[in-house]
């Protein structure tokens, strides 16, 4: 049994102005008829809010460790502007951007941060991906990846990890490094192992 804490109890408010005001009742079906489009920008709201707190928890543990003595560059998550619950990670010059583009539509996507005049490796960032709003039964909104139905923890899981892989210095090998490493190898190779 659900705790009933929490819950959102407006439609008996609702039901009850209806029922003491019957002039009332008219208005109840106005304000019915445009539910399922309320239901999903609220659905929105409290679910990119549940993956800010998902992704903020994240950050903090994750970057924790690198205080730990395990140094690398630390995760930052800021507010954007654009919509009331949008957010993004940034590391490493690499933006993840998580927003509400259109009605129904969050959407994740990937962004490098350049500074003028630097040189930086080339790194390949995947495509955008979105998660795609769906009304279920009972005027209820289930969020759906890849045809999936999917909760905003498995959500936040996937792209932090890899956010993660995308966003970590690749150590660079410098020319003579390599050369050893190629004769290491070849030695290996003779004695019958491979490296």
């Amino acid at each position: 049994m659900s705790s009933l804490n929490g819950l959102n109890h407006g439609w008996i408010h609702e039901l009850a102005r209806a029922e003491s005001s019957p002039e009332a009742e008219a208005l109840f079906q106005l304000n019915h008829a445009s539910a399922p489009h309320q239901a999903v920008e609220e659905s929105t709201v409290d679910y990119l809010t549940d993956l800010r707190a998902f992704f903020q928890e994240y950050v903090r543990i994750f970057n924790s460790q690198s205080e730990a003595g395990k140094k690398y560059s630390e995760i930052k998550v800021f507010n954007l502007t654009q919509g009331a619950a949008d957010f993004m990670l940034y590391r490493n010059g690499i933006k993840l951007i998580v927003a509400n583009t259109t009605h129904g539509i969050i959407q994740f996507s990937y962004d490098k941060h350049m500074i003028a005049g630097a040189s930086a490796p080339e790194l390949s960032i995947p495509q955008g991906e979105e998660l795609l709003a769906q009304l279920g039964a009972f005027g209820s909104v289930h969020w759906m990846y890849r045809s999936e139905r999917v909760e905003s923890e498995q959500v936040a899981k996937h792209f932090f990890g890899e956010f993660t892989r995308i966003t970590r210095e690749q150590k660079r090998t410098k020319p003579n490094q390599k050369v050893l490493l190629e004769q290491i190898k070849a030695l290996l190779q003779e004695q019958g192992m491979d490296l």
